[in-house]
């Protein structure tokens, strides 16, 4: 069974950095686009980074510049490196990654959500 593990949420100081990092496991035969989302309770989710499988990257305004993600295919993991952070990146983050099963079949995974919290 497919799944994403996510790691490297903690409390952290306003311009400090954070590494978060995802792995995908569990009958993987092809992993398309990945990405990180964020999100608070009881608001949409909303996208932070995405990476395609060649390495072309997207991010949200509110992080350019600040973040980067980057994605290691040979181990079928995501990394985002989060720099100089802000109270407003306080969220929980998931994981997300576009995968083909061992039946040939795409489908988008979500990890379980790690904590990011920035104090100020």
């Amino acid at each position: 069974q497919v799944q994403l593990v996510e790691s490297g949420g903690d409390l952290v100081q306003a311009g400090g950095s954070l590494r978060l990092s995802c792995a995908a496991s569990g009958g993987v035969f092809g992993i398309g686009g990945m990405g990180w989302y964020r999100q608070v309770p009881g608001k949409q989710r909303e996208m932070v980074a995405i990476i395609g499988r060649s390495g072309d990257t997207d991010y949200t305004d509110s992080v350019n510049g600040r973040f980067a993600i980057s994605r290691d295919n040979a181990k079928n993991t995501v990394s985002l490196q989060m720099n100089r952070l802000k109270p407003d990146d306080t969220r929980v983050y998931y994981c997300y990654a576009r995968i083909k099963d061992s039946e040939g079949y795409w489908d988008d995974y979500w990890g379980q959500g790690t904590q990011v919290t920035v104090s100020t």
